[in-house]
């Protein structure tokens, strides 16, 4: 006589570990702390923006582009 549920014990087994994983890893990024935008310095897009153009990452025209999409 077999003893054990063998392959669809060994699926379901797996199955309950997927899901511990998974679950683990949404409680993880729950609790992690609350997002900011800014790599969580709590700058504004605007700040962000303001930034880029003063490093030279985009140019003037870029620059007003993108403020114009942020001001909508």
């Amino acid at each position: 006589m077999m003893m054990g549920f063998g392959l669809i014990g060994l699926l379901l087994l797996g199955g309950v570990v997927i899901a511990l994983v998974v679950g683990g890893a949404g409680l993880l990024r729950q609790f992690s702390g609350p997002r900011t935008f800014g790599e969580g310095t709590g700058r504004t897009p605007r700040q962000v923006l303001d930034e880029r153009l003063a490093r030279g990452e985009i140019s003037r025209e870029e620059y007003e582009a993108i403020r114009a999409t942020l001001e909508r």
